[in-house]
C-alpha cells in the first residue's frame, strides 16, 4: 500500500484526537488485518485504526461512545418489542441485527434486572406494606399443639431437647401449672404414628430409584421426631452407613424444614433462578415451534429467538408494572399484563412473525398455549426439586 496515498479532505479533527491521520496504521492492532491510511476503522474487526496511547481523554471519551452505541441498540429493542409484535424477529431474522440488542443477552438481562429490583423491594419493603410480595404468616407452622378441651393452642416457645442425640418421644404427656389456682391440669399432645425403622438390608431389596426415594422420606421422618441434625449422630443411631449417599440423603431431609420455616426465603431464592429455568426450558419449547411451522423454513435457532422476544416482552411488561403496583398496593397490571395484554400480544407476533391467516394461527396459538401450559407445569415441577436439593 502506498503510504503516500493522499487522504480525502473530511472533517478537521485535533491533532491531539485519536482519529487524527497522523496516528493511523497500515496494519491493525486488534486483529492484523492490511489497512489503509485511509481507514478510519478497520473492515474486519472494526476498531479505530490509531496506534496513539491511550490518556484519560480517550478513555473516558471511548467508554460514554460505547454507551451511546448500546443505548440505541436497547432504545430499538425495547420500542420494537413493546409496540412491534414479532416485527423485530423478522427482522432480526432477515438480517437486521445491528439495530437491535442480542436476544438471548438481552432476555438474561432484563430478567435478571427484573429479579433484582424485585428483590430489593422484598429486602426494604415489609409484607404489610406489599401484598405483591411472597408473604408468610406470622403463626407457627412446626412444633407440638396442644388442646385443652375443645380449644386448641400452640406454645409460644417448645423448648428443644438439649441432648440432640436423645430421640424425643412421639407419645407423651405435659403438665401446665396455672399461676392462678396452682391446679396441675393435664395436656395431651396430639397422637402420631410412631416411626417405622428400616435397615440398609431392608433398603437393598428394594429398586435403585423405590430405594432411595424410601430412604429420603425415611431420613426426613426421623428427622422431623428427632430433630437430630448431626447427620453422623443420625446415621449411628439408625446403624446405617456413614457414606457419601447416606450423609447427602439426610442433608437434604432438612431443607423441607428450612423451607417450611422460611418459606420466603426460598422463594426469593428460587425466584432469582427463573431466568436461567426459562432460559434451559425455551429449547424444549421451540421443538413444538419448528414442528407446527416447518413449511416456513425457519430453523431452529430463530424459532428460538421468537420465543426469547416474547418471554424479554413478558419481563418488560412486569418492569413496568412493578412500580405501580407497588403503590396500588394490588397486582392489578400484572393480571391485566398475563390474562389480557400477553395473550393478544403473543398472537399478534405469531401473526406478524410467521404470516399465516388468521384461522389456522389462532388454532396454533391454542395449541403452543397448551403445550406451554403443560410442558412449564412439569419443568417447574422438576425445576423446584432441583432448586430445593441444591437449596
Amino acid at each position: 500500500m502506498n503510504s503516500d496515498k493522499k487522504v480525502p479532505s473530511t472533517k478537521k479533527v485535533s491533532e491531539s484526537n485519536r482519529r487524527h491521520y497522523k496516528y493511523r496504521s497500515n496494519t491493525c492492532l486488534n486483529c492484523k488485518q492490511p489497512l489503509d491510511l485511509t481507514d478510519v476503522y478497520c473492515s474486519y474487526c472494526s476498531q479505530l485504526n490509531s496506534t496513539k496511547q491511550l490518556s484519560l481523554k480517550d478513555f473516558f471519551s471511548e467508554f460514554f461512545n460505547s454507551i451511546v452505541s448500546y443505548d440505541s441498540r436497547l432504545r430499538f429493542t425495547i420500542s420494537d418489542l413493546l409496540f412491534r409484535p414479532g416485527t423485530i424477529t423478522r427482522r432480526y431474522v432477515e438480517g437486521k441485527r445491528l439495530r437491535y440488542a442480542n436476544p438471548f443477552r438481552f432476555f438474561l438481562s432484563v430478567s435478571i434486572i427484573y429479579f433484582l429490583l424485585n428483590g430489593i423491594i422484598n429486602t426494604f419493603i415489609s409484607p404489610e406494606d406489599y401484598n405483591g410480595i411472597v408473604q408468610t404468616t406470622n403463626e407457627p407452622t412446626s412444633g407440638v399443639r396442644y388442646s385443652i378441651g375443645d380449644k386448641n393452642f400452640v406454645p409460644d416457645e417448645i423448648e428443644e431437647p438439649k441432648d440432640e442425640t436423645a430421640i424425643t418421644p412421639i407419645d407423651s404427656v405435659a403438665t401446665e401449672i396455672d399461676v392462678r389456682t396452682k391446679d396441675t391440669t393435664k395436656l395431651k399432645v396430639e397422637q402420631k404414628e410412631p416411626l417405622q425403622l428400616l435397615s440398609e438390608e431392608e433398603l437393598d431389596t428394594l429398586h435403585w430409584a423405590k430405594r432411595n426415594i424410601k430412604r429420603f422420606i425415611f431420613y426426613q421422618e426421623f428427622y422431623e421426631k428427632t430433630k437430630i441434625k448431626e447427620v453422623q449422630v443420625a446415621l449411628d443411631s439408625l446403624n446405617h452407613s456413614n457414606n457419601r449417599i447416606n450423609r447427602w440423603t439426610y442433608q437434604k431431609g432438612q431443607v423441607f424444614e428450612r423451607i417450611r420455616d422460611k418459606p420466603t426465603a426460598f422463594a426469593n431464592y428460587m425466584m432469582g433462578k427463573v431466568p436461567f429455568f426459562l432460559f434451559f426450558f425455551t429449547p424444549v419449547f421451540a421443538i413444538f415451534f419448528w414442528l407446527i411451522y416447518s413449511k416456513k423454513n425457519y430453523s431452529y435457532i430463530e424459532h428460538m429467538i421468537f420465543i426469547f422476544h416474547i418471554f424479554s416482552f413478558l419481563f418488560i411488561g412486569l418492569f413496568i408494572a412493578l412500580i405501580p403496583d407497588l403503590l396500588i398496593g394490588e397486582e392489578i397490571l400484572m393480571g391485566i399484563l398475563f390474562t389480557i395484554i400477553g395473550p393478544i400480544y403473543f398472537y399478534k407476533a405469531l401473526r406478524n412473525f410467521y404470516k399465516q391467516r388468521r384461522f389456522v394461527t389462532i388454532l396454533k396459538f391454542v395449541f403452543l398455549n397448551i403445550v406451554f401450559g403443560i410442558g412449564a407445569s412439569v419443568a417447574a415441577v422438576i425445576f423446584f426439586v432441583i432448586t430445593a436439593a441444591v437449596y
